[in-house]
């Protein structure tokens, strides 16, 4: 290929791909040497980064005959499991290409949408594009109503809006998704991390394919853990809807207190003693809930300091990444 074709770096984390990982960097190899998207766009795979997250089975001997073989791998050892987000990120950190292409390992993914993932990033002008599946995972009812539901509470409450559905499938600008792995702090997930700085995200439909092993999902506590650890993470949204409520629960005590006192001078209220007390719980519940507002929103500024969240971040004219 030409020497204008688009570097993409691939990033795979690894934890149990013992079974797939070989197969899938072999789909891969075609493109080291150059390809083109369906649309004709040339690009080529300049690196695999392949991050070994202490799985259980023999992975890490995998990846060390692959990088033997291969000058295109390159492992990236982490020193205990830290979860597929941090290995991800840890890739992330590492990758030189324009562009970064992270999968995962068990080969539900198809390298050859890499092309389709390129395109709708440079048709949309986006800096981020998730693959999204247009066939059912192969989990349960109740896991993928779940996990639709996740995804409905991440798109449109968690967020600026700007996301309508996220995977481990993505396409990302290399100078946005680096610089965001620079900043993350720990307990932040990468998709949580990638919406505080990225203004336009596309989706590109794929199939998923069958496993390429037997099939180990999650429990139900350990998604419901998942979920908890994205809402926490996702910054101070649900802070900011404490401090609502406050302000909301004080302003309604406050109306219903001028209620009550109007009622007991107009005779409304028979039981002696009771216009009092109601006021003084609806007074004094509004304003703690009030006071509860006021410190979630001090303590969102700490949170986000403490999460690593940026002040601005910066990137390359946008003529210069999209207009080739």
């Amino acid at each position: 290929m030409s020497s204008d074709s688009i570097e993409v770096s691939v990033v795979i984390p690894v934890y149990r791909g013992a079974a797939t990982l070989d197969a899938l960097v072999t789909e891969i190899a075609p493109m080291v040497a150059g390809t083109a998207t369906p649309i004709g766009r040339k690009f080529r795979v300049g690196e695999v980064i392949l991050v070994w997250d202490n799985g259980p089975d023999e992975s890490d001997r995998l990846i060390r005959d692959l990088a033997a073989k291969h000058d295109w791998v390159r492992p990236v050892w982490l020193s205990k499991n830290f979860g597929q987000h941090a290995a991800t990120l840890a890739g992330i950190a590492t990758s030189g290409g324009k562009w970064i292409i992270t999968l995962d390992e068990d080969g539900q993914h198809d390298p050859e949408d890499i092309g389709r993932l390129l395109d709708t990033a440079y048709r949309d002008r986006a800096q981020l594009v998730y693959a999204e599946a247009t066939n059912k995972a192969p989990h349960s009812f109740f896991r993928n109503l779940s996990s639709a539901w996740a995804r409905w509470v991440f798109t449109h409450v968690l967020t600026d809006g700007n996301f309508s559905t996220f995977s481990s499938y993505r396409c990302a600008l290399g100078e946005v998704a680096r610089s965001v792995a620079a900043f993350t702090g720990p307990g932040v997930y990468l998709d949580v991390a990638l919406s505080w700085v990225v203004a336009r995200c596309a989706v590109c439909p794929v199939q998923l394919r069958a496993e390429g092993r037997p099939p180990r999902g999650y429990s139900y506590s350990r998604l419901t853990g998942h979920f908890g650890r994205l809402v926490i993470s996702s910054g101070t949204k649900p802070l900011r809807v404490v401090g609502l409520l406050g302000i909301f629960a004080a302003i309604v005590g406050l109306a219903l207190a001028v209620y009550v006192i109007v009622g007991r001078f107009n005779d409304e209220v028979a039981v002696a003693g009771w216009t009092s007390v109601t006021v003084a719980v609806l007074v004094i519940g509004g304003a703690i809930l009030f006071t509860l507002g006021v410190i979630a929103e001090y303590l969102g500024v700490s949170v986000k300091m403490a999460m690593g969240t940026p002040l601005y971040s910066l990137t390359s004219d946008p003529a210069k990444v999209f207009d080739e």
